[in-house]
This record gives structure tokens, sequence and C-alpha cells, in this order.
């Protein structure tokens, strides 16, 4: 990997992380404004730290641990830059089962948003498919269907790591739901302690950054570029969230870019699991023009609106 696919790979990293986790930041800075100053204070510096270090750093490494029998903990770590052929081959071995498995859950994630998730509609046919909510279930298990099927002609373990993925997207999913009913319940009136939203705060975060973590493995299985550009992306939307969650909020399609990247880098994972492998440097591209895309045509909403 020379040091330009490196940049290109981390500012990627960046976008996609900042990107994907702007409602995060929305819920924080609505629980914000409830708190004490000096529990902001705490939240936004050790909190930070436990975002990226902890759940941002540890989380992808654990993942390719897990993925890689016989990798060892500190191996899992160093092993896209290391130079023992037994760690490439174990890591080329894994990657299918962790792509199958990454690249379902996201485009679960994003059939859930366009089918049943309120939004701004961006696109022709959007508002359509919304109107179609129901038939969510159907298309993500004949998905599932379709694509175990063929994994089974491949690898039974890969099979098996697609239905892992479509099973840590239903748990998280779970999660989010109600960490969107507890927001209303932290942002009014009553008696929870700062300390209390604090570490609601760290288990939301923790949950949404799930998203990010598997995302970033479309664009390597580089633990430490995963860490740097993850956790660049991290101190932005701690930025966003000190800004105000107006100035988030007007950037109206944001969420749209960050959704259909996650198809895109989903379907990147299932074609890199299949062996139809792509160029290191296609999925920073990608992320690039999706968000480019959206957030020009929030700002060219926002003129027309002012107009």
């Amino acid at each position: 990997m020379n040091y330009f696919t490196i940049i290109f790979t981390v500012a990627g990293l960046c976008v996609f992380e900042t990107i994907s986790s702007i409602d995060n930041a929305i819920i924080n800075a609505e629980v914000l404004t409830t708190m004490q100053p000096k529990a902001k204070r705490w939240f936004l510096v050790w909190g930070f730290l436990f975002a990226v270090v902890v759940v941002r750093g540890l989380l992808p490494w654990v993942i390719v641990w897990a993925a890689t029998p016989g990798l060892s903990f500190f191996h899992a770590f160093t092993a896209t830059f290391s130079s023992d052929p037994s760690v490439k081959n174990a890591i080329e071995t894994s990657q299918p089962l962790l792509f199958a498995g990454g690249g379902v859950f996201l485009v679960f994630l994003f059939f859930h948003w366009l089918f049943l998730e309120q939004k701004n509609f961006g696109l022709p046919g959007e508002r359509f498919i919304q109107r179609q909510g129901v038939w969510f279930y159907a298309v993500v298990s004949i998905l599932l269907a379709v694509l175990v099927w063929v994994g089974l002609k491949v690898n039974t373990y890969m099979a098996f790591a697609m239905v892992l993925g479509s099973t840590a997207f239903f748990i998280t999913h779970g999660f989010k739901e109600n960490a969107e009913h507890s927001e209303q319940q932290l942002t009014g009136k009553n008696n929870l302690s700062d300390i209390s939203k604090i570490l609601y705060l760290e288990v939301i975060d923790s949950t949404f950054s799930i998203d990010g973590v598997l995302g970033a493995f479309a664009f390597t299985l580089s633990v430490p570029l995963i860490l740097i550009g993850n956790g660049l992306g991290a101190f932005v939307v701690r930025k966003f969230t000190v800004a105000s969650v107006d100035k988030i909020k007007k950037y109206r399609f944001l969420k749209n870019g960050a959704l259909y990247s996650i198809l895109f880098l989903g379907l990147i994972m299932i074609f890199d699991a299949f062996g139809y492998k792509s160029p290191e440097w296609f999925s920073p591209l990608v992320t690039f023009v999706v968000v480019g895309y959206f957030f020009l045509k929030s700002k060219t909403d926002e003129q027309a609106a002012a107009h």
C-alpha cells in the first residue's frame, strides 16, 4: 500500500464515519443541551477518547482477530502491514467471511432506511418505495436466501457469516429504536442525572459506531488505518455536536448520502467475498462521489429555500 492509497483511504474513512454518524451527532446535541457545562466537557473529552480508542479501535481489532482463526491478537492489529506469509494467508482466508457478513449487514441497513425510515426524499422513487414499507422484510429475506444459497456453493462458512450479518443487523436495530424512544425522555423534564445521560450517550455511540466500523472494512482490513480514519471522523462528529444541532440539520440530504454510501460499500464487500475484487482506491472514490453529490444537493436546496 503506497502513501497515496493510505492517505486516500484515511480520508475516505473519515468522510464515511462522519456522515454515517449524523444521527448520532443530532442525538448527542439534543441531550447535551439538558446537561451541566462540566458534564458536557467530560463527555466531549473523555467520551471522545472512549469512542475512538475503545469502540473504533478495539472493535475492528476484535472483529479481525475473531474472523481469523490462528492469528494472534497482536498480528490482528498489524496484519496488513506484516511481511509474514502465514499472516497474509490467514487474512486472505478469513476476508470472504468478514466481507460476507459485513456486506449483508450494510445492505440490510440501507433497505431498512429505504423502506421504513422517515427521510428527506432526495432521488426519484424513494417516496414510492417508502409507501411499500411492508415489503421490507420480504425483500431482505429473499435477498438473504439467495445470497446464502449461492454462498453455500462457494464456502459454507461464508454462507453462515451472511446469516450472522443479518442477525447482527436486527440486534443493533433494536438498540437504535430504543435509543430514539429514550431520547425523548432524556431531553424532556426528568430527574435523570448527568452521569446517567453520559452513560446513555456512550452506549448509543457504541451502537451507532457498528455501522461505521463494518463499513470501514470495505476500505481496508488495516486496523491502524481504521483507527486513524474513524477517529478523525469521530472528532468531526464531536465538532458538529458542539457547533449546534441546527447546523447539522440544514444539510438535509447528507443522511441520504450516508445510506447510499452504505449500500455501495455493502455491495463492494459482497462482490469481494465472491472473488470479484475492486481496487483499493474504489471504495474511497465511491464515498467521495456519493457524499459530494448529496452535499451539493443539500446546499442547492438550502439556497433555493432562502430565495
